[in-house]
């Protein structure tokens, strides 16, 4: 494959569709199932590493694992007290931005393994070369805006909530140009273009970022790869094989902070929206 060609192939996704698909008019039927399952793994993942970290609490000296397991809790708390000031929405809260910030931290360290690792196993799984498989769910549209799309619903369940129905309606058209009539229909459309463009924000920042380490992530490998074009590794491809390693290790290192600060920015803007829902104009 020419260099387009092997980026283009490692960013189709293995879908499927179901048979009575093409008698329809619009086709809502296309799954991302490597999404779907590399999402499910490492929130398992992220699920037992909690589990364990709870299981392994001990009084008196900590272990280092504990301390780590208990650091993070903390500051989880901490960044949900300064945003969110009711006590007992708290108490789902915080523990929803643990879970959130370790599954999207385990998501994006899919992005850590060779980039042909899992495609090639697939494919030979397959018999097939030309098998697709994508395995960092971040990278996916689908999955940061089904993650966005679900706090927007905890948002509007809040705020009802909250302020009850009626409260909100009257937020809704009354916010935050001022409570006269004909302010209604401007109040409505700016809240609404709110909700959406904070939903829209939410997923795609961390599907931005993430797509754009994968795809960096491929150029990196194409560098070792060179010679494969060929068949004859030179000199030339020998110093690519060798810039293949160290800007990989570079990249690699960086994108610790990169992932890091992804899943800490999508936990922040939760507990933001959510305390947002709480309160009243």
């Amino acid at each position: 494959m020419t260099p387009s060609e092997y980026i283009s192939h490692h960013l189709i996704n293995f879908t499927q569709r179901s048979p009575e698909a093409q008698t329809k008019l619009v086709d809502f039927s296309y799954i991302n199932l490597d999404t779907l399952i590399f999402s499910v793994l490492t929130g398992v993942i992220a699920c037992v590493f909690l589990w364990i970290g709870a299981r392994k609490m001990r009084v008196g000296v900590p272990t280092r694992f504990q301390a780590a397991v208990e650091l993070l809790i903390e500051f989880v708390d901490n960044q949900c007290k300064e945003m969110i000031h009711n006590e007992r929405s708290r108490k789902l809260i915080a523990p929803l931005g643990l879970i959130i910030f370790v599954w999207i931290m385990f998501m994006n360290m899919m992005d850590f393994l060779p980039v042909d690792l899992l495609p090639q196993a697939w494919q030979g799984y397959q018999n097939d070369p030309h098998a697709f498989l994508r395995v960092v769910p971040t990278a996916d549209l689908n999955a940061t805006m089904a993650m966005a799309i679900s706090i927007l619903i905890l948002c509007i369940i809040y705020n009802i909530k909250i302020k009850g129905f009626g409260g909100w309606m009257h937020e809704l058209f009354s916010a935050p140009l001022g409570n006269k009539v004909w302010l209604f229909i401007p109040n409505f459309i700016m809240n609404i273009i709110e909700f959406f463009s904070k939903t829209l924000s939410h997923g795609m920042r961390l599907f931005g970022n993430m797509y754009a380490g994968e795809i960096l992530f491929m150029v990196i490998a194409l560098m070792g790869g060179a010679w494969s074009m060929t068949g004859d590794a030179g000199v030339s491809d020998v110093v690519l094989f060798l810039l293949q390693i160290v800007a990989g290790l570079a990249w690699a290192i960086f994108h610790i902070l990169v992932i890091t600060l992804q899943a800490y920015l999508f936990m922040v803007l939760t507990f933001v929206y959510l305390g947002q829902a709480h309160d009243s104009h």
